[in-house]
């Protein structure tokens, strides 16, 4: 069982986000550090000295709505300036910052809410009336005047004492306090293998280990601007993006969300040399021309090297990381050429080990379980929100966390990646619990048992398709079953969460624990194509 060490020597002992950025705005004031490109209307860009002094002002006038050092306030918005804004303000004050997806339903943000003990709420007219109805708890609400730069849809305008804008208050009634590394600054919940999400707690220095790793493995400086167009309430943005330009005191242009269209006219406009990708976005982006004339000199994905790089004339490097690792934990080295589609070889950060079911260290040409340790709360997250079951059972007896990813050693000591806990799911770069779809699709009447595994996507990587088991088989299922767990799961599910095929069956493979064979199942996928 791992044991929490809070250490008293760090690397950022008396220094925590604040401080940072604070450190930013008197050295580097003139600076851009936030740079917001919406696809309707003007964009605006921050410099360090405003955007330290925005956060200052919000965090006084959330002082003054009441909220507290160690209090938490819900974050629910798509990518926009007041999401950066309200988590940096929430870090000064000492509050905490609990980010979640957008794409959510009500079931969703009612259990982050609740589970979180959210004080208070920020959110966009678009999904205004959802965060009121699902959290009825909140002490106030504040709403964003656009969604994401779009004028809202008639009636969902917020009152002048709940918008966003009505934070603002005077930047001197919140001072700079004292550097506190180890109190807990953002929270995220991330989808695991049991019913619901865990809130992975961040520290102040975690944030700032993601920020310093992050920009020492991507070899950013301060002259680079970082496109960001990746959701800011997923580690990725947060820290592969943000904190890492924060921390050099680089620029990072942000967009509400992936264009292919807008992508090269964007990154000309601000000479962007570094960005994010997952596969869907480059795939997205095969279909449009690369500018001769573009400044990227590299690109983070999954992979290292893979074969696009020819085409978009930019090198990529491969990495692996989790919300709970913060930063790489895995990644290839940008001065030296790594063989194509390698994630990496371990960052001198961390402690890798992967390990054969018996816990012996893989040879090379084995694949195995991937171990990572670290120090809780500095290069590792902090504890699973309110979880301590869940935060004991993540690390074996050695310390080391236990990710539920299988990689390959290699001969030449890189990495590759191989699969991931065959109860999760990898949907156009948003992880998903098969867990969490069952659970909805077994609140349907008739359905005995069920079970979701994950089909190959040639966009998103892999799709949900879900096998439902009733006595009889589609004979005997009533007419109406496919519609009902469709609605149930539209009710109950983000949409990148829903199944996109049902199939009824009579029968379910079994393991010879009568586990149901999700391996059989998936075998069944692959021979339909």
């Amino acid at each position: 069982m791992s044991v929490l060490r809070t250490p008293g020597v760090h690397p950022f002992a008396h220094f925590d986000v604040p401080h940072l950025l604070d450190a930013h705005a008197r050295d580097r004031a003139a600076h851009p550090f936030l740079i917001w490109e919406p696809f309707e209307g003007e964009g605006r860009v921050w410099t360090y000295a405003e955007f330290a002094d925005a956060t200052r002002q919000i965090a006084a006038g959330l002082k003054k709505r009441g909220v507290k050092a160690g209090e938490r306030v819900l974050i629910h918005l798509d990518n926009c300036p007041e999401s950066l804004l309200a988590w940096y303000a929430c870090a000064h004050l000492g509050a905490v910052a609990v980010t979640t997806n957008a794409r959510s339903v009500a079931d969703d943000l009612t259990y982050f809410a609740s589970h979180a003990e959210a004080v208070g709420a920020i959110t966009q007219p678009r999904f205004a009336a959802l965060v009121k109805e699902a959290c009825p708890d909140l002490k106030w609400l504040a709403v964003t005047e656009s969604d994401n730069g779009t004028p809202p849809e008639a009636g969902t305008a917020p009152a002048r004492e709940e918008s966003f804008e009505a934070l603002y208050g005077e930047a001197a009634e919140a001072p700079l306090r004292m550097p506190d590394p180890m109190a807990p600054v953002g929270i995220q919940y991330t989808s695991g293998t049991t019913s619901r999400p865990k809130g992975v707690v961040w520290t102040h220095a975690n944030a700032l280990w993601g920020g310093k790793v992050c920009a020492m493995h991507e070899d950013l400086r301060p002259e680079d601007v970082h496109l960001t167009y990746l959701p800011l309430f997923h580690t990725n943005a947060q820290s592969y993006s943000v904190l890492a330009a924060l921390w050099v005191g680089a620029s990072v242009v942000v967009q509400p969300r992936f264009s292919a269209s807008r992508f090269w006219p964007v990154s000309l406009k601000h000479r962007c040399t570094w960005t994010s990708m997952v596969p869907f976005c480059l795939k997205a982006l095969v279909e449009q021309k690369v500018p001769a004339n573009h400044s990227y000199r590299l690109w983070g994905n999954g992979v290292a090297a893979p074969p696009t790089d020819d085409h978009f004339g930019v090198k990529t490097m491969g990495w692996w990381g989790m919300t709970e690792t913060i930063t790489h934990g895995i990644v290839s080295d940008p001065h030296f050429d790594a063989p194509s589609m390698v994630i990496g070889k371990p960052s001198p950060a961390y402690e890798i080990a992967i390990t054969r079911d018996d816990g012996t260290p893989v040879a090379p040409g084995e694949t195995g379980h991937l171990l990572i340790r670290g120090i809780r709360g500095v290069s590792l997250f902090l504890e699973y929100l309110n979880n301590p079951e869940a935060t004991a059972a993540s690390f074996d007896d050695e310390g080391f966390f236990i990710t539920g990813d299988r990689v390959t050693l290699r001969e030449d000591g890189y990495i590759s990646f191989a699969d991931r806990d065959k109860d999760m799911l990898k949907v156009g770069g948003e992880n998903v619990a098969a867990s969490e779809i069952e659970r909805v699709i077994m609140s349907v009447p008739g359905i005995a048992e069920c079970a979701v595994v994950a089909k190959s996507d040639p966009m998103l990587d892999e799709v949900p398709v879900a096998f439902l088991l009733v006595p009889g088989g589609e004979a005997a299922a009533p007419g109406s079953l496919k519609n009902d767990v469709m609605a149930a799961c539209k009710k109950g599910l983000a949409d990148f969460k829903q199944p996109r095929e049902l199939y009824i069956v009579d029968e379910l493979p079994r393991s010879t624990l009568e586990k149901i064979a999700k391996a059989e199942l998936r075998k069944i996928l692959d021979a339909d194509g």
